[in-house]
């Protein structure tokens, strides 16, 4: 495992709530509001961005969209080189997804990989009308054609680079910081 130090601070804490605020106000207007629109954290930080983000279309348009949180470890295309007994984090949908409107939210979009396998995860589950895709921060770098139609900030970065987004819920502060691999 490589190490990673901090290099610079790309987002504060109003930072990301603003851009979770912007992301939610564009989620309203490509849907033409919340209709059969639901929200689908990945595991981990996507599940309290998906909180966040519900509690500001609640806010916004008086109704709160259905949440749910999944777990994409059997999906991903490196499970083998992962640990000999990856972390489990679960999955907890409990709406139907068919001919929903539905919004996959993660913090970082890299490769296009964990989206491709979020992808996969839901359609073993049933048949969305569409899948849109909201991430806190772009980084480039992708090796699928996937892109994101909701994005708080991109930052572009190289290989050797990390974004690691911290928030409340997990790590006891909200920020994105940019991280340099130690040589």
């Amino acid at each position: 495992m490589k190490d990673f130090h901090e290099k610079t601070l790309i987002m504060d804490e109003q930072a990301i709530h603003r851009a979770l605020i912007r992301i939610a106000h564009e989620i309203i207007e490509k849907n033409k509001g919340l209709e059969n629109v639901v929200l689908i954290g990945i595991q981990r930080r996507g599940v309290p961005m998906a909180d966040r983000i519900a509690k500001v279309l609640e806010e916004v348009e008086g109704t709160k969209p259905d949440v749910g949180i999944l777990d994409i470890t059997f999906y991903r295309d490196d499970l083998s080189t992962l640990a000999a007994h990856p972390v489990v984090n679960g999955t907890a949908i409990h709406f139907n997804i068919n001919d929903k409107k539905i919004v996959l939210i993660d913090d970082v979009l890299y490769t296009g990989r964990t989206v491709r396998a979020a992808i996969e995860a839901i359609f073993d589950m049933g048949r969305p009308a569409c899948i849109q895709l909201a991430t806190l921060v772009d980084r480039g770098h992708r090796q699928l054609p996937i892109r994101s139609d909701y994005v708080g900030k991109n930052v572009p970065t190289s290989n050797t680079e990390l974004i690691s987004v911290q928030f409340s819920e997990i790590d006891g502060c909200d920020k994105v910081v940019l991280c340099e691999e130690v040589k």
